[in-house]
């Protein structure tokens, strides 16, 4: 008697308990539009890339995984009877974007549809460029730091660069310099994060700038935590082996040459404050430096190339706070060492890229990838951009940015780096 009780007690208990977790999940995560996507799993058909093939199911995980995976599926029961607006063709808005950001309205966007360009094979493009990257993060011959970490060793606060949208089980590394604007607007649309007038946006270039940085507007890996507790390193786990991941890279002394064009030779408040006075002050040996940045432009007082340089080498920077994002290098924004990418673009052929992969996605119905500026910074600017910068800075810059080099197949500048 006393053992049926005891059962009964336990079976009471039991319940009381799941029913507790149940609400938790649904406070906590139900709210948040938090959809386990299924479209895509790792195995994969001849001729696809590893990570895109859709229709499958979930395979069989570990067990807390499994356990998270069963607990979540409530959501995905529940909204499959919400209409996917996203799986219309999506109208799209004004040929043109009304540009009214300086940095954009300098540039200018190119509208041209790169007819002659010759198509490349993308497929083969791919499994070179992930081929590469595995070979280098394994040979032993190339160190750099954090490479031999595991992801359960990356905090938090570097996992910020990492976008998801769980509507289309899509993760994006975004690399500032490398279309990371367009790229972002692109998130919002697919993963409808961002309304207009209560209607989610539809055109990628409909969308303000302002709101594509704002970080509140895009769900990344380091929110996980406020938002799962324990459960969020599992849950990235699973999100990271169900999904397609991408980035997309640049040589890295173009990007730096971009990062300056952008932040020091246009009026920004912020950059000034934040980097232009230290550098100008530290560098140029100036003593009276205008407190605004409209007033330095004014009196003719910009940061030079060689001051931005000499800052990247100084030994006392990062001891003050980590390089920022615009020239931080790739493998430190988005660990290609611990995250196995399915799809690595770059912005020297972007258009071919782009289109590659939103046909990969299955998405290209929905939406166009925007169009590239006419100004790019381009790679044959770089010895012009170098020519003042003496060897030896050259040769330590190098090395501060030759993980991001080899491991993205960009081959090194021997021209810079001797007599």
């Amino acid at each position: 008697m006393t053992k049926a009780r005891l059962l009964r007690l336990s079976v009471v208990l039991v319940s009381i308990f799941m029913i507790l977790l149940i609400i938790v999940y649904w406070d906590n995560v139900g709210t948040a539009h938090f959809y386990l996507h299924t479209s895509f799993s790792r195995p994969h058909s001849p001729g696809a890339i590893p990570g895109i093939t859709a229709g499958e199911d979930w395979e069989a995980l570990p067990d807390v995984d499994e356990f998270l995976a069963k607990l979540l599926s409530p959501s995905l029961k529940q909204n499959s009877s919400v209409p996917q607006k996203t799986e219309q063709l999506l109208v799209q808005g004004s040929n043109k974007p009304v540009v009214n950001n300086l940095e954009e309205n300098v540039r200018g966007y190119d509208w041209s549809t790169h007819n002659n360009r010759n198509i490349l094979d993308q497929e083969k493009l791919q499994v070179e460029r992930q081929r590469t990257l595995r070979e280098f993060c394994a040979n032993s011959s190339l160190t750099f730091p954090t490479k031999e970490r595991s992801f359960d060793d990356i905090p938090n606060y570097e996992l910020n660069h990492l976008i998801v949208d769980d509507r289309h089980g899509i993760i994006y590394c975004y690399v500032p310099k490398v279309a990371c604007t367009n790229w972002k607007r692109v998130m919002i649309v697919l993963s409808e994060s961002l309304l207009d007038q209560g209607v989610p946006y539809r055109n990628p270039l409909d969308i303000p700038r302002e709101h594509v940085h704002n970080t509140s507007t895009h769900l990344t890996f380091n929110k996980f935590w406020r938002r799962y507790g324990k459960f969020s390193r599992h849950l990235m786990k699973i999100k990271l082996k169900k999904y397609t991941k991408f980035l997309f890279v640049r040589d890295p002394f173009v990007r730096l040459i971009s990062a300056f064009r952008s932040k020091f030779e246009l009026e920004n408040e912020d950059f000034y404050q934040r980097f232009a006075i230290p550098m100008l002050k530290l560098y140029s040996n100036h003593t009276n430096i205008p407190t605004s940045v409209s007033e330095a432009f004014g009196a003719g007082l910009k940061v030079s190339f060689s001051d931005f340089i000499q800052y990247l080498l100084d030994p006392r920077t990062e001891k003050m706070a980590p390089f920022n994002e615009h020239w931080r290098q790739i493998y430190r924004l988005c660990h290609p060492c611990q995250i196995d990418y399915d799809f690595i673009g770059k912005l020297e052929t972007l258009d071919e890229d782009a289109a590659y992969l939103l046909q990969l996605l299955k998405v290209d119905r929905l939406l166009r990838f925007p169009p590239s500026y006419r100004n790019r910074t381009a790679s044959s600017w770089e010895d012009n951009w170098f020519a003042k910068i003496p060897l030896a800075w050259r040769q330590q810059l190098y090395k501060l940015y030759e993980a991001d080099f080899v491991l993205f197949g960009y081959p090194k500048p021997e021209n810079l780096l001797k007599d």
